[in-house]
């Protein structure tokens, strides 16, 4: 559905037709004017007629109406289509959640289709509205305040997922907690969270440096539909967006290293188990040797008939069990 349709004039929002075709007619011969329309996933006959008024590309239309697609910045005839996946971190239950943005930019238009709940676009809308010199620039600003307000909540998600693995190696490096499964199964559930975060971040990387100028090739070629004097604007987000990254790779090696050693600890308790196991068998072996000896029907065995027999048999092997328990003990095995 459409959630909001606006004609901007000199960085103000102003009345117009409600019709879009006529919207775009008078926005085109002003070069101050531009229209913005939003939509909240829309169904396919719902963008039929944005479609057609602003002859959107098909194959860019079905990347909208379908959403799950990675970032990128598709560059088509009368259009720019950008994908940008915004993030929500839920505290509660410590979940990363992803949701979608699609923002196409044409001759004196806007639409963007908003997939999930994690989109800032109505954030991104009033702060604009409020600050009518960005406005000025027209779909240009629209394409960077969204950017940078998606990569700046990349930044808040990053820290929130730091202080969580920093709970979880206190909990795996806990005398008591360590190797527990739930532990196991809470670090496992943390690397799917960080993958959910990369796949946001990581393709993210090559539209922002196309935006920005920066980099050789396909990269530093100029982007049609945005002002060249947005292009260090569009840096500074790179320049966020590759901090994220790195903070990124840097929880992705340190939860795998808290995944080895909590993996290695698991192995040391196992061992110190079987240890004790061991110890506590080689004890109990040594009566029961005793005792399968003395109990073979044999007629000859002098010391059973032997008065003191019996308790020197049993002092014995209590001298025998204390002398291997010591033993054991010193060796660190019970």
């Amino acid at each position: 559905m459409i959630v909001d349709c606006a004609i901007y004039r000199d960085g103000r929002r102003t009345e117009g037709p409600e019709d879009l075709s006529d919207a775009l007619t008078l926005c085109r011969p002003e070069r101050d004017a531009f229209v913005w329309i939003g939509l909240y996933e829309p169904t396919e006959s719902e963008f039929d007629l944005v479609t057609q008024e602003f002859g959107l590309h098909p194959l860019a239309v079905e990347d909208a109406l379908n959403a799950h697609q990675r970032p990128k910045l598709e560059v088509y005839d009368d259009s720019l289509f950008v994908v940008l996946k915004p993030v929500g971190y839920e505290a509660k239950s410590d979940a990363v959640h992803s949701g979608e943005v699609m923002v196409f930019i044409g001759d004196s238009f806007v639409v963007t289709v908003r997939h999930g709940e994690e989109a800032p676009l109505s954030a991104v809308r009033r702060r604009l509205e409020h600050e009518p010199e960005m406005l000025r620039h027209g779909p240009t600003a629209v394409l960077y305040a969204i950017a940078d307000a998606v990569v700046d909540h990349y930044v808040d998600v990053a820290g929130e997922l730091g202080t969580d693995l920093e709970e979880l190696e206190a909990q795996v490096f806990s005398p008591t907690g360590g190797g527990s499964r739930p532990t196991a199964s809470r670090i496992y559930d943390f690397k799917r969270q960080i993958l959910e975060f990369r796949r946001a971040t990581g393709p993210l990387a090559q539209p922002l440096s196309r935006l920005a100028g920066t980099g050789t090739g396909t990269a530093g070629a100029r982007v049609p539909f945005v002002h060249d004097e947005a292009q260090p604007f569009f840096r500074d987000v790179s320049d966020h967006l590759t901090r994220v990254n790195e903070s990124v790779d840097g929880l992705d090696r340190l939860v795998s290293d808290v995944l080895s050693a909590h993996l290695a600890q698991m192995s040391v308790r196992q061992n110190d188990d079987m240890r004790k196991i061991s110890a506590w068998a080689a004890m109990a072996a040594l009566p029961t040797m005793v005792a399968g000896v003395y109990g073979m029907n044999f007629d000859h065995i002098p010391e059973l008939h032997w008065w003191w027999s019996y308790p020197a048999l049993i002092v014995l092997l209590a001298a025998s069990e204390v002398l291997l328990y010591r033993l054991f003990k010193r060796r660190g095995w019970m």
